[in-house]
């Protein structure tokens, strides 16, 4: 029941004080109704969408079923619907939904009824301040009235918090009426001072010094942003800039379009914050408004990933033809999707395919060898891996992450020497990072190697990030290798609390424990270990320890053999 609360109030936040509760009329489909919120609560839209029509059916002016309905329509990128439940809705006269005036406002921009979306501004419609201001700005562009959109953009700018939303906006803006040297002067940071704009803007930006004749500084301004090495999508505008000729400026060509980046930026802002949802209203707004957006568009399926649709994100990404820029970057998202849908032997052949295509690209060889490593194959991952590390050449601080994942799959495959010598090149690239400090620390105190070093690392990537508790484990491992049980307590304690369901972390709790004379608190600790689902080793490993101690273990596991150590 918490998702179905979660959303509830989800839907009771964008309906703005809508919120009439359920009516117990006899004519409510109660099956549908909750089939309905269920599906809501799971994400599921497809689904929501039929069941709500059909509590529709039963009861067409129940306001909560109505919002629900808009809420899955739009969910779904089914604008006809939408709208169309939107003025079912407002008709009613109940109270203002931000939801619905959303639908009902991307339907206005739709038609380009820019009059309309003024007037509802005027009637008090909102749909949020930021999203508000710049659509009405965007209208008054529509309308021919240039100073009044730029006043509108303005007035954004000065807002606090939004001034880089309204200037990238009122520079769009200038650049689709011609102004490309006011559009510049915003961009450049001449006007108002340097905004952060991500990759869309910079390439519009470069559009716009094209325009300016100044394909030069185009090209520099894309490899100060992006770099050299190989990208299909800024390839393919550096292609056009250095064969001379003027590239277009058509990232807006249109106040639609406008309105369409409006809902765009607004999304980058509401993507990763704790329901993607919000971003997927916006997203779905801009893609209706503008479809050529590929970037909104791979954001779209990004998002529909994050919330379970893998399906929806699939047909997103497969949107894209094969000789689009943007094709690689949709097959790797296809890729992860197809794998979270548990599909990897697809998802594996269409990244080996993209490698055969695109041999030069390393983020193809890294996806590669990510979803191989994520599936415990991981002599193949080192080559993906090592392809990548190869492509990059002179190797940076960024790049620190691909010789440690690459190092992952040595120390896996039992190849220590080599697992040592890559988590040290990622460490002389980024010398501060706490997973790789963690990593190497622990590998070398389960070895029993380096004992000082290794704690040393952990200790610095322990201070580096005190939250996580497999770091904290670790610390506290370290001290219980080097025989300092007092020591390694505390920390212990505090891994507990931060990983409280974690197997191995509970095992080692226990294992302290012991060795400090608390032997019955230390056997509790393992069986609680046990019902968390270790692997079958340390499975085996935990229930000798409860038949005969973890004195009598040591001693047993320091006569025999030696085997491998268990995992972190």
């Amino acid at each position: 029941m918490p998702m179905i609360l979660s959303r509830s109030l989800m839907v009771a936040f964008l309906a703005a004080g809508l919120g009439s509760p359920l009516r117990a009329e006899e004519t409510v489909n109660t099956g549908a109704y909750l089939s309905a919120r269920v599906a809501e609560a799971e994400n599921d839209f497809p689904n929501a969408v039929e069941w709500y029509a059909k509590a529709l059916e039963a009861d067409p002016k129940n306001l909560e079923i109505l919002e629900g309905a808009i809420l899955a329509q739009v969910g779904i990128g089914n604008f006809d619907l939408a709208t169309a439940t939107a003025k079912r809705l407002k008709e009613l006269g109940q109270g203002q939904s931000q939801l619905a005036e959303l639908a009902l406002m991307a339907g206005e921009a739709q038609n380009q009824d820019y009059a309309a979306i003024l007037d509802a501004a005027k009637a008090g419609r909102d749909v949020g301040g930021l999203a508000t201001g710049l659509v009405t700005a965007w209208a008054k562009v529509g309308q021919g009235k240039m100073s009044e959109a730029v006043e509108g953009f303005d007035a954004v700018a000065q807002t606090k918090g939004l001034e880089a939303f309204g200037l990238y906006h009122k520079a769009l803006a200038l650049a689709m009426v011609g102004d490309f040297q006011g559009a510049d002067d915003i961009l450049s940071g001449k006007v108002g001072g340097p905004i952060y704009m991500m990759r869309r803007g910079i390439m519009a930006h470069a559009q716009i010094l094209s325009q300016l004749e100044r394909n030069a500084d185009a090209l520099a301004l894309l490899d100060k942003s992006f770099g050299t090495r190989p990208d299909p999508v800024i390839d393919a505008l550096r292609l056009r800039l250095e064969a001379g000729e003027p590239v277009p400026f058509d990232t807006i060509r249109t106040a639609r379009d406008g309105i369409a980046e409006a809902f765009y930026t607004i999304s980058t802002a509401l993507n990763g914050q704790d329901d993607p949802v919000y971003a997927l209203i916006h997203l779905r707004i801009a893609g209706y408004l503008q479809p050529e957006n590929a970037d909104a568009v791979l954001l779209t399926a990004d998002v529909l990933g994050a919330l379970g649709l893998h399906d929806l994100a699939v047909a997103s990404y497969a949107s894209f033809a094969d000789d689009s820029p943007y094709h690689v970057n949709a097959e790797i998202g296809r890729a992860s999707a197809l794998q979270a849908q548990g599909k990897v032997d697809a998802a594996i052949e269409a990244l080996q395919g993209l490698a055969r295509q695109n041999p030069d690209l390393v983020s193809v060889n890294y996806a590669l060898g990510e979803v191989l490593r994520s599936e415990k194959r991981f002599d193949e991952a080192k080559v993906a891996y090592s392809a990548a590390i190869a492509l990059r050449g002179e190797p940076t601080k960024d790049d620190w992450l691909l010789y440690f994942d690459r190092g992952i799959c040595h120390e896996q495959s039992k190849d220590w020497a080599s697992a040592e010598a890559d988590f040290r090149q990622a460490l002389a690239l980024n010398p501060t990072q706490p997973q790789v400090l963690n990593y190497l620390g622990y590998g070398l105190v389960d070895r029993g190697e380096k004992l000082d070093e290794a704690l040393g690392m952990i200790q610095k990537a322990a201070d580096a990030d005190p939250q996580q508790g497999y770091i904290i484990d670790s610390l506290a491992w370290a001290y219980f290798k080097l025989g300092r049980y007092d020591e390694a307590l505390e920390p212990m304690e505090r891994a507990s609390l931060l990983e409280p369901v974690d197997p191995i972390v509970t095992d080692h709790l226990g294992d302290v424990y012991w060795m400090v004379g608390r032997k019955m608190e230390a056997e509790f600790q393992w069986r609680r270990a046990l019902s968390f689902e270790p692997t079958e080793k340390d499975t085996a490993r935990i229930m000798r320890k409860l038949e005969i101690g973890l004195d009598a273990l040591m001693a047993e596991e320091a006569a025999a053999p030696a085997v491998e150590a268990p995992e972190n």
